[in-house]
């Protein structure tokens, strides 16, 4: 049986040193012995949560190590008067006590002449916790991972704006062009103007009324032209198109909002709840509540500046590379849909707390909630895919078939359409197992039948309506071939003895009466 504990001597003199060089404290210390009730002045140095003393500043070696890991410090009153020297009573002291955890050790009592040192010491002390420093490192590392989820997002808008910069270069250039060439077409009419000055003044005025008439002509023409259009079912359908793009952007930033306080208003702040001393709630439940609405709301950030910036160049349209950029992304819907479930579950169980369930209440009667409960803002997203199918399904019924979109946007609704389906199965294979699960339970004697994954619930009932309906088809078919018996009867009355028929009509008279 082992007797006692072995360390590494050489280890425990190199962290010495490091303490009294980089120490997060160091300074001379009054500390009372447990031999004989004394006071001795020594060199402490506190490094991590571990705090060690030398017999002075210039030792090599020191004295004692003290472990902080789970102790507690506070400030200690001052001794009695009878067990204070004439030192002591000449100048003020202040007592500190660390109290540590194993039984049988007993308290360390210090003390130090200045009150801002002894505070300083106190909290130095109080705050060397190995486990403190893996929460504040925890902490540090979730905020690293939304910094990189930021960055991430900040490099798709990079590409996107370097995207329209390009296009924007190129649009300069033809305009430039363009301007040249007006510039020189203008040079050209001034010098035919400066040749007709010269003409006779009667040619002038009838080239004026030829064209005046001209122009009242064209614009006539075009007037009559523009109206056949505007009313033509072409610019009825653009109207609407229009329209439901609009509608789009309209739900979109209200989606957006949406995804906005779900975020602010419940991640973050149960996040940073969660990372209090009490907790009403720990991280892991808070990831399996939310799991990536963070990451849907800046996917949906990016896409919706995307939109408000081709409503700025309306009435230019083109919403095919919007969707070809949002499509890859769409993938994180089908991992948050199939914890929808699980993550309402959670909630229900949290909300038994009563910490977590008054902290919530309080979150969701923020004026930007508008009286909405967590479990709402959570359903938003599972209809978000289902409103961009029915969405594109609108844009293509005003879209005719040689627009330049049309085939950019049947295979985005395509596309939609399996993430929706495959979304649909998964969760309706939970439900039937769930289901399946649910009715096993209620049989008081079990039965393995139901735990096979592969039957699908089909309906539950009452088996007293199977009983009815069985009695129903057979009393049918009773009747059925009575009625045969009975017209056969009145054929064979028809050829054989009346006698005969006489006693074949009792007998289905009595069939008939029982």
């Amino acid at each position: 049986m082992q007797k006692s504990v072995r360390y590494n001597e050489g280890h425990a003199l190199y962290l010495s040193v490091v303490a009294r060089k980089e120490g997060t404290k160091r300074g001379y210390l009054s500390k009372k012995t447990t031999e004989n009730s004394r006071w001795a002045e020594k060199y402490f140095a506190l490094y991590q949560n571990v705090l060690f003393y030398f017999e002075n500043d210039q030792s090599a070696r020191p004295s004692g190590i003290y472990l902080l890991e789970g102790c507690t410090c506070e400030r200690a009153p001052a001794s009695k008067v009878s067990a204070i020297s004439k030192d002591a009573i000449e100048k003020q002291q202040y007592y500190f006590m660390v109290n540590f955890g194993h039984d049988g050790q007993k308290p360390l009592e210090m003390r130090t002449e200045d009150e801002l040192d002894c505070n300083e010491w106190v909290g130095g002390i109080q705050q060397a916790s190995y486990s403190g420093i893996i929460i504040e490192r925890d902490i540090l590392m979730q905020r690293y991972i939304h910094l990189d989820q930021i960055m991430e997002t900040e490099k798709v808008a990079t590409n996107q704006l370097r995207t329209q910069l390009e296009d924007q270069d190129t649009e300069i250039e033809r305009l430039k062009a363009e301007i040249t060439v007006l510039n020189k077409a203008k040079e050209r009419m001034q010098s035919h103007q400066n040749n007709q000055d010269e003409e006779d003044p009667d040619i002038k005025k009838i080239k004026m009324v030829q064209s005046f008439m001209r122009g009242w002509l064209c614009r006539r023409k075009w007037k009559i032209i523009v109206q056949d259009y505007i009313c033509s079912p072409h610019a009825e359908s653009m109207r609407k198109r229009n329209h439901i793009v609009f509608n789009m952007v309209e739900a979109e930033t209200e989606y957006v909002q949406q995804l906005s306080i779900l975020v602010n208003c419940f991640l973050r702040p149960l996040r940073m709840a969660a990372s209090s001393k009490k907790p009403p709630i720990r991280h892991d439940d808070v990831s399996s509540i939310f799991l990536n609405s963070e990451t849907i709301m800046f996917l949906h950030e990016i896409f919706h500046q995307g939109l408000k910036a081709r409503i700025a160049n309306w009435p230019t349209l083109v919403l095919a590379d919007l969707f070809d950029i949002l499509l890859p992304m769409l993938n994180i819907y089908q991992e948050f849909v199939r914890n929808h479930q699980y993550s309402l579950q959670v909630l229900a169980n949290c909300k038994q707390n009563r910490d977590f369930d008054k902290l919530l209440k309080q979150y969701e009667s923020n004026a930007a909630c508008e009286g909405r409960m967590l479990e709402t803002f959570l359903t938003y997203p599972m209809l978000q895919i289902p409103r961009y199918i029915r969405t594109l399904h609108e844009l293509l019924a005003h879209t005719p078939h040689e627009h330049v979109e049309r085939k950019s946007l049947e295979f985005a609704k395509s596309k939609l359409e399996e993430l929706s389906k495959m979304i649909h199965d998964e969760v309706s294979d939970t439900e039937n197992i769930r289901k399946n699960l649910a009715i096993e339970r209620m049989i008081v004697e079990g039965c393995d039948i139901l735990l096979d994954t592969s039957q699908t619930f089909v309906r539950q009932g009452e088996l007293l309506s199977l009983y009815f309906m069985l009695y129903q088809v057979m009393l049918f078919q009773f009747l059925i071939s009575l009625l045969i018996l009975i017209v056969c009867g009145q054929v064979l009355s028809s050829i054989y003895h009346p006698a005969v028929n006489g006693v074949f009509s009792v007998r289905c008279a009595w069939a008939l009466s029982h």
